[in-house]
């Protein structure tokens, strides 16, 4: 069972978007690496039955496990007839290009589906309703266009309010971009709901908003209203649920990034923080810079906090994607040492573990208030 979104009315500002109904046909093209359509591979992965295909015509026929990392029934195809015959009703672009910007070569076929009247969703910085060819095609075929980094002009200044909130909030936290933020934080969700918990995941990119159906893109905010974007969707989250399970953005020591990190962590104000790594990456994939041991990164996620509000790291998601069995098993063994933490890669085994050590920090922050549990 996958975490439900929130139903009845919330603030205003946050954005909605129910994509229930819809069998997507994701548009990967261009992308060369399993792991960078993570919008395709999270509907495949955490909504299976939200997609029908996949837009590749120079992989069409391979696997979705190929092209995506993911196992999932949808087929490969060269074209949008083919998506059609296998259910699609709706275009999803399935990966975001460094930039955010529509590739010139996507426009064929992101006309050709608003022809169809299929709706159009869209995880860019560039939005489509910006696009007067977009905007008029969807008029004439009754097609909506749907942003999903779309945030309102009205944000708040963070002003710490969410340090007064009485669930539990946890934030995963990050040694780079793509490590597994968001699959950690809706594994957590899931484990605490099979538990008897009430948890609710709360997006905060465009990926988890396509999943949750609810949420904001703090990447998408001015400067200045990260940390608001951040605060109002926590608020948000704790209006209907005992756990917040706040997705993470980018990393601390990220050149371009880092700014959405903090704005994030401060905003949020966490009371437990879990620290996802890629096992094996050593470097920030853009730039170039060397990722510290995790160790330090624990340290810094630490420090970082508490400038504004203490928030210890209670666990390490560990990615192993792409080892076998006994080597993700000495990885696990090599970050506890490092450690000290509990470690688990959530993907394979469950949230368990990590669940497992914020119950117990949970506990501890209500001890310490002289709350019950």
């Amino acid at each position: 069972m996958s975490p439900r979104e929130p139903q009845g009315s919330g603030d205003p500002r946050i954005l909605r978007a129910d994509g229930s109904s819809r069998r997507f046909c994701a548009l990967i093209e261009g992308a060369t690496q399993p792991m960078e359509p993570k919008t395709a591979a999270g509907l495949a992965r955490f909504r299976p039955e939200r997609l029908s295909a996949i837009l590749d015509p120079a992989r069409a026929g391979q696997s979705a496990a190929s092209v995506l990392g993911v196992t999932h029934p949808a087929p490969v195809v060269a074209t949008l007839d083919q998506a059609q015959a296998v259910g699609a009703n709706a275009l999803l672009l399935g990966t975001a290009p460094v930039g955010g910007r529509v590739p010139p070569a996507w426009r064929r076929w992101m006309t050709g589906a608003l022809e169809r009247g299929w709706d159009l969703w869209s995880g860019l910085h560039e939005e489509l309703r910006d696009d007067a060819e977009f905007s008029q095609l969807a008029r004439t075929h009754h097609a909506t266009l749907v942003d999903l980094r779309h945030v309102p002009e009205d944000l708040p200044v963070a002003e710490r309010r969410a340090a007064d909130v009485d669930a539990h909030v946890v934030l995963t936290v990050g040694s780079d971009c793509n490590v597994g933020k968001m699959t950690a934080a809706w594994a957590i969700t899931e484990e605490l709901k099979r538990r008897g918990e009430r948890a609710v995941f709360v997006a905060t990119g465009q990926t988890g908003i396509l999943l949750s159906g609810w949420g904001l893109a703090v990447d998408r905010a001015r400067a200045d209203f990260v940390a608001g974007a951040a605060e109002l969707v926590t608020l948000e989250g704790a209006r209907l649920a005992d756990w917040v399970i706040v997705e993470g953005q980018g990393s601390l020591l990220h050149p371009g990034y880092s700014g959405v990190t903090l704005g994030l962590l401060h905003g949020c104000q966490p009371k437990s923080l879990v620290l996802c790594h890629q096992a094996g990456r050593d470097r920030i994939r853009h730039g170039g810079n060397p990722i510290p041991s995790l160790e330090r990164l624990v340290s810094l996620y630490e420090e970082a906090a508490e400038w504004i509000a203490p928030a210890p790291v209670t666990a390490i998601a560990l990615n192993t994607y792409g080892r076998g069995p006994e080597e993700a098993r000495n990885e696990r063994k090599k970050a506890h040492s490092e450690t000290g933490l509990p470690v688990c890669d959530v993907a394979v085994e469950g949230a368990g573990v990590v669940v497992e050590n914020l119950m117990k920090a949970r506990l501890m922050s209500r001890a310490e208030k002289g709350l019950g549990g």
